[in-house]
């Protein structure tokens, strides 16, 4: 039996790692599985690395984050402007985005989730996902591995330090 549980996992593996986990502001998880975020509309955002120019490709955080129930475009306003966007990476590291950053109502760089760069799938070191931020001026936000994006509500109780 327990030989039977270990090769589930051992199954379950491989999919798993071709899924990203989103928690909404709520707490609600809704996991979106690889085909799901390829049917999403894709953008390409050019990015150099070490040296290097890459196109990545993949669709917008912003609307990846719908499957959570977030206010975008117009309807972002007021208290949903309190919220963070924690993306976390397969090795413990996490970088966070005002919502309103990831909104192209609001800003004009956009910020992807790409599983493809130069029109291949990315490297098992970089993804099955990588987050991509269009006019960083260095790399540091461009999560490799990608495997969770939560929505943080921060406090809006009208005190201030």
């Amino acid at each position: 039996m327990l030989a039977l549980v270990a090769a589930c996992f051992a199954l379950a593996g491989p999919a798993a790692a071709q899924s990203v986990a989103l928690r909404g502001a709520d707490g609600g998880v809704t996991t979106l599985e690889a085909p799901e975020l390829a049917a999403l509309p894709r953008v390409s955002i050019p990015l150099t690395i070490y040296g290097e120019a890459h196109v990545f490709e993949g669709p917008l955080l912003i609307d990846v984050l719908t499957a959570t129930g977030i206010q975008t475009g117009a309807a972002l306003r007021g208290p949903a402007l309190a919220q963070a966007v924690v993306v976390r990476a397969a090795d413990g590291y996490a970088v966070v985005f005002g919502l309103a950053e990831l909104d192209p109502g609001t800003r004009p760089n956009r910020i992807i989730l790409a599983d493809t760069v130069d029109g291949a799938p990315l490297k098992a070191g970089d993804g099955p996902f990588r987050l991509v931020a269009e006019g960083d001026l260095r790399p540091a936000r461009s999560v490799r591995q990608v495997t969770a994006v939560e929505v943080v509500r921060l406090s809006t109780s009208g005190t201030h330090p």
